[in-house]
């Protein structure tokens, strides 16, 4: 029985190894390698802890991050492809120039996060808290925004034009120079937001608190 017993605690002692392991200094989870520039493909990281970590110009397709904690990663230049962030803890995380169309992050934490120019095109973040982000120049055009906080967020001469903004809570936030065409701004609320130049062109108004009435 004792032999078994110390037979079963190597095996599992092998594959913790192998699943979360350090080759030449760099760790390497689930056999994705955590490190600038790396290229990861349907691997399993929910849940993982991955706080601080350096990914800039990483490659991901189809990798699975639900809960994840990428708090103050380095995901700038990143290219997130069919990939699910849905539940995960972005806050404070760098993604300016990030491209993560085709992705998901509903319900997710990105509150602070940087994300200048970030290409976010057609992207599912509805229940997500983005206070304080900073996506100014952003592409977020045709994004579902439902429910999604953004109260004081840097939204300057983001394009918006068909997005989602159901119930989305704007106040204090800059949006100027924003591209509005066409969104659905139900329920949203507008209030102290900084709206000069932005364009509301075709936007749906219906129940929102704050919107511009010369539109």
């Amino acid at each position: 029985m004792f032999h078994w017993l110390l037979l079963m605690l190597v095996f599992g002692s092998a594959l913790a190894l192998a699943s979360d392991d350090f080759y030449d200094g760099v760790q390497v989870i689930n056999g994705c390698e955590i490190k600038p520039k790396t290229v990861c493909a349907d691997v399993d990281l929910s849940g993982v802890d991955l706080k601080h970590a350096d990914l800039s110009g990483a490659r991901f397709s189809k990798v699975k991050f639900h809960a994840a904690d990428l708090r103050h990663a380095d995901l700038s230049y990143v290219k997130f492809a069919q990939c699910s962030l849905d539940g995960a803890n972005l806050a404070s995380a760098n993604l300016n120039h990030a491209d993560v169309r085709s992705s998901s992050f509903t319900n997710a934490n990105l509150e602070g996060i940087t994300a200048w120019a970030l290409f976010a095109q057609g992207v599912d973040f509805s229940g997500s808290n983005m206070d304080g982000a900073n996506i100014d120049q952003g592409r977020l055009s045709g994004a579902n925004l439902t429910a999604v906080s953004l109260r004081a967020a840097r939204l300057e001469r983001t394009w918006m034009g068909k997005a989602k903004l159901i119930n989305a809570d704007l106040t204090n936030a800059n949006i100027q120079e924003a591209k509005l065409n066409a969104a659905n701004l139900a329920g949203a609320t507008f209030d102290g937001t900084r709206i000069h130049y932005a364009i509301f062109a075709g936007a749906f108004m219906q129940g929102c608190t704050g919107c511009p009435k010369d539109w």
